[in-house]
């Protein structure tokens, strides 16, 4: 058995959100809850009980009734709390107190925090949302930003959820091909656009690339400039963001169904355009409430900190910490610029839970910076990590460097449920190189290729019931073809995530990373189209091949196979020309870890590029158990690949 590094008090235990609302739930159902195990299990017998029990115990506020937590209808058509009517955005502003703290917005460099109050960010929003409304837009519309992670995201799409509008957000690290091609399939009506960004001491300046979303966004009606890096007149034709918040409203909040769309969260588009997820006011506002509340524990006046880019999901869902009153820390910037600059940030702000990359973490241990040597971390008590699995490494560095009385939380979920299927809680100790068990609501396990399920083997993630927060649907997939391909092709009815896992025999999981060809780089998914798009416009390049492999503790290679065109060689020339196109027209996590020169690339005898075989080749698979010879277009090319794997194998092994 893995060996235990920390495990919770009785008293610290007895003392959280978790068991105040476990007490609740006793005298509810009559019946006792010992620990998270008997209440998880229950959960996932009873599942309406459990989530009408959410409804109960946080008094979410449904304009008209609801009569039924949930339709017949098997994933993805299942539809929850029907004929029940609220607003998230109401749900996130209606807890904290007028003058406690909602929003601590930090720049990288060291600059005073700007803090904006409950009170003010809910004027805020009531003037957004009012200057909206007059802009024309309307439930259903559009409305969509290229911003850093500032005050000005959290009043923006606030604002667009309060009138029933369809909140989207590209990160400015994102380039301009990169972002058009997310937004452009939303064809928004109103685009809120930041100046630029700081980035490891520098000021980006984004003017260009929003100059190209204009161009390239031809149904918008209205452009919001943010001038959040540059002293400079703003666009001709745009609306200067002070004049959004310049007339004081009354709040108002559009009353929509349950699963109106709220939000749009985008996959990485590992076949074609980016997957748009659109996920529902209803479902998000209970995840949130559970997620929030049970699993982060948070309360008013407490502070989470997501260390976090606007285009991740980590950003949507710190938002509901608000729902329980408790302030919310936004960093702008880079993570590691100075080395350690997160930690100093926690501690600056007096941040109680940390939302955090497991590629932080690593990189701050490889600077040497001692976090508890610096500062007083004496507040946070929880440090959740994301993105990808800690290693065992990670978890004894937190516990050496930060602080030994802390949960640390390897979770699991993300864009596509806008929330997590597993994680720790308040009774489960902390393990390196483990994550606590699944998360309430969620009936997951690994299942093995003839769909039976196993413990203690690696098997697929599967979701064998749904989840309110699950997309309502994918953009502009009316009959759900892409969205029953994507995720229960495998097994009808049942949600197949795409990673490797193994349920363990006391409840705690192990991932071991994707199962299919999404890239995972540092966190964030990246898509291999997005690659192709940009790179087979240059005159020098036939075709490109981009693979994404996971190395023994958590390091990652992201290996991109180039076929030259005729009369080019891949020389260093190319490599360079490579990577600055990479690096502007996609971000700095899209430049590979090396280039190589390919004879062809192989393909399916449909015409897709051979992803998933190649990356199973170069984790160590031998052809004939890799793909089916076949059925590939090219079989002299697989075969150069497979040599290129055992060659690389063996020289490193």
């Amino acid at each position: 058995m893995t060996d235990t590094l920390w495990s919770p008090t009785a008293a610290r235990i007895e003392r959280s959100a978790l068991r105040e609302y476990l007490n609740w739930l006793e005298k509810r159902e009559g019946r006792r809850f010992a620990d998270h195990d008997a209440f998880w299990a229950w959960s996932v017998e009873d599942l309406d009980r459990f989530w009408s029990s959410l409804v109960d115990y946080y008094e979410v506020d449904f304009a008209t009734p609801w009569t039924q937590v949930r339709t017949a209808d098997p994933m993805p058509h299942t539809r929850w709390f029907s004929g029940g009517r609220l607003n998230w955005a109401q749900h996130a502003l209606r807890s904290g107190a007028d003058g406690a703290t909602a929003l601590v917005c930090v720049q990288e460099g060291g600059l005073p925090a700007r803090e904006i109050t409950f009170g003010a960010l809910r004027r805020s929003v009531a003037a957004a949302a009012g200057w909206l409304r007059r802009a024309g837009v309307r439930p259903g519309d559009r409305v969509c930003a290229y911003l850093p992670n500032t005050e000005h995201a959290v009043i923006a799409s606030l604002a667009a959820a309060a009138v029933g509008a369809v909140w989207a957000c590209c990160s400015p690290d994102f380039g301009a091909d990169g972002t058009i091609g997310r937004l452009a399939q939303l064809e928004p009506v109103v685009l809120v656009a930041t100046d630029g960004y700081h980035w490891n001491g520098k000021e980006v300046d984004r003017a260009d690339v929003v100059a190209q979303l204009r161009e390239n966004l031809p149904t918008l009606r209205h452009v919001v400039h943010v001038p959040y890096v540059f002293d400079r007149p703003h666009p001709d034709g745009s609306t200067p963001w002070d004049e959004l918040l310049s007339h004081d409203e009354p709040p108002e909040f559009e009353q929509v169904e349950f699963s109106h769309p709220l939000w749009v969260l985008f996959t990485s588009g590992t076949t074609g355009l980016p997957k748009g997820l659109v996920h529902g006011h209803g479902g998000i506002t209970l995840e949130g409430l559970k997620w929030a509340g049970l699993y982060a524990g948070m309360r008013a006046g407490e502070r989470m900190f997501a260390v976090t880019s606007t285009g991740w999901a980590l950003w949507n869902m710190q938002i509901n910490a608000l729902m329980h009153g408790a302030g919310i820390v936004l960093y702008e910037g880079s993570p590691g610029y100075p080395a350690g600059a997160v930690w100093e940030v926690a501690a600056r702000t007096g941040a109680d839970v940390m939302l955090i990359g497991a590629a932080v973490i690593t990189a701050t241990a490889n600077t040497g910076v001692v976090p508890k040597g610096e500062h007083d971390l004496s507040r946070l008590r929880h440090v959740m990590v994301s993105g990808s699995a800690l290693p065992p490494a990670g978890y004894h560095w937190v516990m050496e460097n930060v602080g030994p009385d802390l949960r640390i939380d390897s979770t699991s979920g993300g864009t596509d449920i806008s929330g997590a299927f597993v994680g720790a809680n308040e009774y489960t100790p902390v393990r390196a190189g483990r994550i606590g068990g699944r998360l309430a609501g969620v009936d997951c396990a690994a299942w093995n290729e003839d769909g039976d399920p196993v413990v203690d083997a690696v098997g697929d993630l599967v979701v064998t019931q749904p989840m309110p927060s699950m997309p309502v649907y994918l953009w502009n997939d009316p009959d759900a073809v892409r969205y029953t391909e994507s995720y229960f092709d495998t097994w009808p009815g049942v949600w197949r995530h795409g990673d490797w896992v193994t349920v363990h025999s006391d409840g705690s999981i192990s991932i071991h990373g994707r199962s299919d060809s999404t890239l995972n780089r540092q966190g964030v998914r990246l898509g291999s189209s997005d690659f192709y798009d940009v790179l087979e416009t240059l005159p020098e390049i036939t075709e490109t091949l981009v693979i994404g492999l996971e190395l023994p503790d958590d390091g990652y290679w992201l290996g991109l196979f180039v076929v030259p065109a005729q009369g080019y060689a891949l020389d260093d020339e190319l490599k360079q020309k490579i990577v600055t196109t990479l690096r502007t027209r996609l971000s700095p996590r899209h430049v590979p870890d090396e280039i190589l020169a390919a004879p062809a690339v192989p393909h399916t005898l449909t015409g897709k590029r051979l992803e998933v075989p190649i990356k199973k080749l170069l984790a160590g698979r031998p052809l004939e158990k890799a793909a089916n010879v076949a059925s590939v277009d090219d079989p002299d090319a697989l075969r150069w690949y497979a040599r290129f794997a055992a060659d690389r194998l063996s020289s490193s092994g």
